[in-house]
Formats: C-alpha cells, structure tokens, sequence
C-alpha cells in the first residue's frame, strides 16, 4: 500500500511541474510578425518575470519530485543489493530513470529562457 501511495505523490508531482512548465510557456509573449521581421523582440516585463517564475519552478519541482523518486527507488534498491547483489545492474538503471525527472524539467527551464531571450 506505500508503495503504490509512493507512486502516486511522484506521479502527482511530475504532473503539477509539467502543469507549470506549460502554463508559464503559454504566458510568454509572441512577438508580432511586423517586429520578428525588423529584428526587434522586446519581452515585457511582467512576461519575463512569469517566464523566470516559470522556469525556477520547473527546475525546482522537478528536482524534488527526483529527490523523492531517488529515495523511493534507492532504498529498495539497497534492501535488494543486500538479498542479491548480482542485481546491481538493474538497480542503477532504476536509479537513472528517477533521476532522469529532474533532467526533464532542466530541458523544460531551457526552452523557457531561450524564448523569453
């Protein structure tokens, strides 16, 4: 029963940092095609501060939902070396995949700088 409310907290927090992520991505603003073709993007201010807000809360909660998943599997995983310690392999692969949530909302925050400029 832990295990599966385990699973469902992470899950919920990788959902609500997705949420973020693509909510702040919407809030930023498209320049007119007029300006684009002119070479001048200006962001206004309040765009670029949802847009900052956007991506320090995609980093930040991806990295704890990582935290979170990183305790959940690595502890297993410790009780599972400690049975069978021919299981390293699949342990560490484990361990990559709950990490990987943290890399995915650090690609997220890129593409939000890169087009807030």
């Amino acid at each position: 029963m832990t295990a599966t409310r385990n699973l469902k907290r992470a899950a919920a927090l990788v959902a609500l940092t997705v949420l973020l992520a693509g909510a702040g991505s919407l809030l930023l603003w498209v320049p007119p095609a007029g300006a684009a073709a002119a070479g001048t993007t200006v962001v206004p201010g309040g765009v670029m501060q949802w847009g900052l807000i956007a991506a320090a809360a995609a980093t930040g909660l991806s990295s704890l939902a990582a935290g979170y998943a990183v305790a959940g599997v690595g502890s297993a995983g410790m009780g599972t070396l400690a049975e069978r310690p021919e299981l390293f392999g699949r342990v560490l692969v484990l361990m990559g995949l709950a990490e990987g949530i943290a890399i995915y909302g650090l690609i997220i925050s890129i593409l939000i700088l890169n087009r807030l400029g």
